[in-house]
């Protein structure tokens, strides 16, 4: 909720709350800069990793906290394991701690097996202290103290702590990773559950074991604790310490227990991990303080940007990331292709990408791994069919993507590891005897390519996001790709300095490329084929009738029934993805999407499909300098929605564009999203800049009749860019009313549409 300082006073003055309203502000900085003229972090504490972060992608790490008598924090222990100090200013604050894995009485932790989310269950600071904490035995209190004004209190990292205002107090605190919590956040932040209830509830997590039993498991090369073997459930319990409701015999093993120790060393802990989950592969938990990307840009930048301490932030990203698995794949791969060995500064994969990408001299090698094998081979076989489809055709596009060098599986089959060349054509050996994946799509020209893709998704689209297919025994076989690295830098890396000049450039450039990119030919489905696809495409909920019978009735078949299996879970997703989407509009949601999807129909009637990248994002295009002359251009200014900044800095020319693993087919406006909400910021001049290269269509001719006020809502371009804003497999909302913020309080998504999307209504290419 929000209210004024001056009613909070108020508050603090009048309240007689059993619990009351407490403040944690972490945006003071922001919205007072003159505070932090105040805010100096102590000598001791000057080290954060988290510092190479840029402010927007950075956690919130730092809090103005203000409360009356009787608020508090209840216990909890600091997110991803970081350490924090808390300064206070006036006020008393009663504080207790316990160490790791000791769960304070009362305290219940839930860890969810599928995505390693923690909840807790506490009773309220001053409930404890009064209910709980006269309970306690003198040998299992915790550690205690009352804070004075001017005195600064240290919680390490993984330590238990609740917090009681006995007056009313201001603090601030900030919380950070240094080189002595580094692992355990990088151990936090990794796929799974066992390391998370285990750092928390310490052997309690171990479903009863004694310390003796948990200490020769894990000193097995392959413990008992294998994912694979546990039963599954919808959540497990970590139980907390007690003393009641369980027998004299157990009472005393769960205090041994308790009172044990937790070995709070990472090599201890980090055995908890889930031997057959990676960084790339599964969900990752929604209560981690950043996400995957941010994760995986956030150790490449201190790789890069920290030499001296390499060795701790491979140890850290050989945890969260499989960064040793992944270097033993690339060096394999070397080695076939003849390709010089990997330098220290190249061993750690770069970008932000759901697929491990690296850099070695004048190659980039990229290994295929995001949604199992047979996802990956129809991405790696519809890429290199892209690419050929390039030279036969000498589209202009050629020229600004990479060029490719090599491309094949590398399998890792009990520690040993076997390689093989691929061109994309043809059933690959390395899988032949697969039954079900050749099975699947052996009718197909190119077998691996652009149409069997599209029916695996049509097949797959509703299984749970990220869910692997087609994980084959102990066996496991990845496809890779080498291609040409390119000169300059990734647009991510120099937005911030570009001049709007160049950022009009960029605009008018990725117009063209997209203009190449529809006017490529979609390759043609033989008659065995298309009897297949018919096949496959019958009848759904939201597609109640089509003739199968051509290239672009398939397409648009596929592509529409794909939006009806999203819609049915709609709700459900955009409650997962929650902030900062506005509740009362996810609500709306079912209401806003067309009843049926065959109303969009007559707009692709006539209308031949295209390619879509779908990916284009501030870390797929390069740009190269032009020269070393200065340019500033104050002329231009950019609203608060956009981050290209005006100003003095080199001039840029956008080059290339990579990374066609997501190649699909569909509707054209399916590439503006990524561009407009990540690369323009949702500048709406720099989309109609883009537009105004682009000069193709994207509604059917003829289909708009009058101006955009008149124009029912299937006509609209606006509606529909946002209704797959809506249905969009990842979290693009979470763009959209990051980028406008006034959208939150919007009470429609018409509103939302056409402040983000009706630049649309307005291209005159369209009708």
């Amino acid at each position: 909720m929000k209210m004024k300082l001056r009613d909070y006073v108020s508050y603090i003055k009048l309240q007689r709350d059993e619990d009351p309203l407490y403040i944690f502000d972490e945006k003071f900085g922001e919205a007072a800069p003159c505070l932090l003229k105040d805010y100096t972090v102590p000598d001791l504490f000057q080290e954060d990793l988290f510092d190479v972060l840029d402010p927007d992608q950075r956690p919130p790490f730092r809090w103005l906290i203000i409360g009356p008598e009787r608020s508090g924090a209840s216990w909890h222990v600091d997110p991803a394991l970081t350490s924090a100090w808390n300064t206070l200013l006036c006020g008393r604050k009663r504080w207790a701690l316990y160490p790791p894995g000791k769960v304070p009485l009362g305290v219940t932790v839930h860890v969810d097996e599928e995505d390693g989310e923690v909840n807790i269950d506490t009773p309220s600071s001053l409930q404890w202290w009064l209910d709980f904490y006269p309970l306690l035995p003198d040998e299992d209190k915790p550690i205690e103290c009352t804070q004075l004004p001017g005195e600064t209190i240290f919680v390490p990292s993984g330590w238990w702590h609740c917090v009681l205002n006995l007056e009313p107090t201001v603090a601030v605190t900030q919380n950070f990773v240094n080189t002595t919590n580094f692992e355990f956040v990088c151990l936090d932040l990794a796929p799974g559950y066992r390391h998370k209830g285990v750092c928390r509830a310490g052997l309690l997590a171990t479903d009863g074991a004694s310390f003796e039993e948990v200490d020769r498991v894990m000193a097995s090369p392959k413990s008992c604790l294998s994912p694979m073997d546990a039963p599954r459930k919808e959540k497990r319990l970590r139980t907390q310490h007690v003393h009641h409701d369980i027998s004299e015999t157990g009472a005393a093993s769960c205090c041994s227990m308790w009172r044990n120790d937790l070995p709070y060393e990472i090599s201890f802990l980090s055995k908890f991990l889930d031997e057959y989950r990676d960084h790339y592969n599964y969900v990752w938990s929604p209560s981690n303080c950043i996400g995957q990307r941010e994760m995986r840009g956030w150790l490449w930048k201190l790789w890069i940007g920290r030499p001296g301490l390499r060795d701790l932030i491979w140890k850290g990203a050989c945890i969260a990331v499989n960064a040793g698995k992944w270097y033993e794949c690339l060096v394999q791969i070397c080695q076939f292709h003849n390709l010089p060995f990997p330098k220290d500064e190249e061993k750690l994969p770069v970008g932000t990408g759901s697929n491990p990408v690296f850099l070695v001299a004048d190659s980039v090698v990229k290994i295929y791994v995001e949604g199992g094998l047979e996802s990956s081979l129809y991405c790696l076989g519809t890429e290199l069919e892209f690419y050929n489809l390039l030279r036969e055709v000498k589209s202009p596009l050629g020229e600004h993507v990479p060029d490719v060098l090599a491309s094949g599986f590398v399998s890792l089959d009990n520690g040993s590891y076997t390689l093989a060349s691929w061109d994309g054509k043809g059933i690959p050996d390395i899988i032949a005897d697969h039954d079900s994946l050749i099975d699947s799509c052996k009718n197909y020209s190119i077998p691996f390519g652009l149409w069997s893709k599209k029916l695996f998704e049509h097949k797959t689209a509703a299984l749970p996001a990220n869910e692997p297919i087609n994980l084959i025994g102990s066996k496991k076989i990845m496809p890779y790709i080498v291609t040409k690295r390119c000169k300059g830098k990734l647009f991510a890396e120099i937005r911030d300095s570009l001049s709007w000049e160049n950022a009009l450039d960029l605009a008018s450039f990725l117009g063209e490329q997209l203009r190449n990119l529809r006017e490529l030919p979609v390759p043609q489905l033989d008659p065995v084929a298309l009897e297949n696809i018919k096949h496959e495409v019958g009848p759904s909920d939201g597609v109640n009738s089509r003739e199968v019978d051509s290239n672009d009735a398939a397409v648009w078949g596929i592509f529409l029934h794909n939006l009806a299996v999203r819609k049915k879970n709609v709700v459900t997703q955009l409650k997962k993805w929650g902030h900062p989407i506005p509740s009362c509009l996810i609500d709306k949601a079912v209401e806003y999407l067309p009843d049926d999807f065959e109303k969009l129909l007559p707009l692709f009637a006539g209308e031949a499909c295209s390619w879509i990248h779908s990916d284009i994002m501030d870390d797929n295009l390069y740009l190269e300098p032009l020269a070393n002359n200065i340019v500033h251009d104050p002329s231009n200014n950019v609203n608060g929605n956009g981050n290209i900044k005006n100003g003095e800095g080199l001039l840029w020319k956008p080059s290339y564009i990579l990374d066609f693993s997501d190649l699909t087919i569909g509707d054209p406006i399916l590439d503006l999203i990524p561009i407009h909400l990540d690369i323009f910021r949702g500048d709406p001049r720099l989309l109609k800049h883009l537009l105004s290269g682009y000069k193709l269509p994207l509604m059917r001719k003829n289909s708009l009749h009058g101006s955009a006020d008149n124009i029912i809502k299937f006509e609209r371009a606006s509606y529909r860019a946002m209704c797959y804003c809506i249905l969009h497999e990842d979290n693009v909302l979470g763009a959209v009313f990051g980028i406008w913020e006034e959208l939150r309080e919007a009470k429609s998504w018409e509103e939302v549409e056409d402040k983000v999307w009706g630049i649309l209504n307005e291209y005159t290419d369209c009708c």
